[in-house]
Formats: structure tokens, sequence, C-alpha cells
């Protein structure tokens, strides 16, 4: 009996071995894709004359902030008109979350408005120090889909909703009041955002108009819009929203605009809900 405990207690362990090396090892889940197509900016506000008499009235202005409202103002107030947020507070944000466009967050990762990655984002991430070490932030192919990105973030949460109760030339009380939704914690957040608005004249792109005081690029053409009408007869007639899902990931998805989605499920806002059954034609 004393012989056969030991050859017990030996098999015992060579079994617990075997299973140890034979359990699954852990799966990490891969970020789902996320679409992210290559923008295309057909329209100018003027920026390269406006520039000019800004310079004009004062030589020692930034060059790099003037670089950047150059390059990205025709962007801000189309966002602007589509999303009914200033264009001024727009580039304000843009200018101070990128460092003028040349944070590395802005130049490696294209987030000009240092947004986090938050649940359900479904694109990639990059990792920084930022309130605290290691931070998640989200990445993006294209500066202009970080544009779009910061609209949706503003519309879809709802405290930042009294914001649009304001009127959307009024750009001290956006400025104080992105401060008390939280979006920064920095206590001079608005006085900053104000400084760079009075000081470059970006109140002036609140004042355009839809449709007016925008021209064509060169080279500028309808491709896009007819093959997104063909896709739309191989369109499935209703989508159900996924958790993470937003309109903008939907609208490219299937190749339909925002408005258009807004205008087929009569949305008032851009917010979704899981299990929402959306129209697409």
């Amino acid at each position: 009996m004393k012989k056969i405990i030991p050859l017990i207690l030996f098999f015992m362990l060579f079994l617990q071995s075997c299973w140890i090396k034979k359990r699954p090892a852990t799966i990490r889940k891969k970020n789902l894709e996320f679409s992210e197509p290559k923008p295309v900016v057909t329209n100018t506000v003027n920026e390269r004359e406006f520039i000019k008499k800004l310079v004009k009235k004062n030589p020692n202005l930034n060059k790099y902030t003037l670089a950047y409202i150059e390059k990205f103002a025709a962007i801000a107030v189309q966002e602007m008109h589509e999303y009914k947020i200033p264009a001024s507070i727009t580039l304000a944000q843009g200018i101070l979350e990128s460092g003028r466009g040349r944070s590395e967050l802005a130049l490696k990762s294209n987030n000009h408005f240092g947004i986090k990655c938050h649940t359900g984002w479904q694109g990639e991430k990059v990792y920084h120090d930022d309130d605290e070490k290691g931070e998640c932030f989200r990445k993006y192919n294209y500066p202009e889909t970080s544009y779009k990105d910061h609209s949706l973030f503003l519309t879809q949460r709802k405290r930042y909703a009294f914001l649009f109760e304001y009127d959307i030339k009024d750009f001290k009380k956006w400025a104080y009041g992105l401060r008390k939704a939280g979006y920064a914690t920095d206590k001079k957040y608005p006085v900053k955002l104000l400084n760079l608005i009075k000081t470059y004249h970006l109140y002036e792109f609140d004042a355009i108009k839809k449709g007016y005081s925008f021209r064509k690029r060169k080279n500028s053409s309808n491709k896009k819009d007819n093959t997104s009408k063909k896709q739309r007869k191989k369109l499935p007639k209703t989508h159900t929203v996924q958790k993470g899902e937003t309109l903008y990931f939907i609208s490219k998805k299937y190749g339909v605009s925002i408005k258009l989605l807004q205008e087929l499920n009569n949305l008032p806002n851009t917010i979704l809900t899981i299990g929402q059954q959306l129209v697409l034609q």
C-alpha cells in the first residue's frame, strides 16, 4: 500500500502539468473596423484674403496659427452649417488643443481636439500622458475626420446639450459653456479660447451663411455624388443600430449622407440608441 501512494501522487502531478500546458491562451479582441474614407474638401471661405487682411493689421501674429486658420477654416465653417457649432469655437479649440497643429497628438495621430477614447470608440488608439499617465486617445487617418468627430462628440453627449440653446454667434457663452460641461480641466480654458477668437478675428467665420460666401475650388467634380447614387440602389432598406455605432459611422458604411439619414428618419440630432431601426433609402 505504501508503494502505491507515491505512484498515485506522481500520476496526479503528471495530469495537472498536462492540463496547465493545454489551457487555451487568453485571446484579446481586436477593435471593430472604423470606416474613415479620404476626405474631399471642395469649398473655400476666402481664407487667403482673410489672412492677408489680418497680417496687414498686425504683422506680428503667429505664423503657425495663421497657417492653421488658412488650412482648416473652411472645414470649421462646413461643420458649423451641419452641426450648429460656431466655427470660431471649433477653430479656437483646434488651435489650442493641437498646439497650432504641431503637437505630437496632432502630427502623429491627426487628433486636433484631444478627444480621448471613451466607451464605444471603434477606431485606432494611441496613448499619451495627459491628466494621468498613459491615457487613451483617438487616432485618425485624416485631420478632417478629427473635425467631424469633434462635432459628433459635442452633439451626441447630453452634458453639452445646453450649449445648443445659445446663439451661434455668442462665442463667449460657448467658450465658458465648454468649461462648465467639463470639456477641459484648465480653469483658464475659456479665456484662452476667447483670446484666440478676438486676436485672430475668428468670429468673422460665424457670420458666413450656408451657400453664400463659399465658392468651388478648382478641379472639383461630382463623381463622388454619382457613385453614392449608384450605391444606394444596392443598399438594404433598413439598418439596426449596434453598440458603439454613430450616425457618422453608418453614413460612411452605406455611402448615405448624415443629413439624408436625419431627414429619412426624422432625427432632430445625431443621437442614436442600440436596436434603433434606421431607414436608409
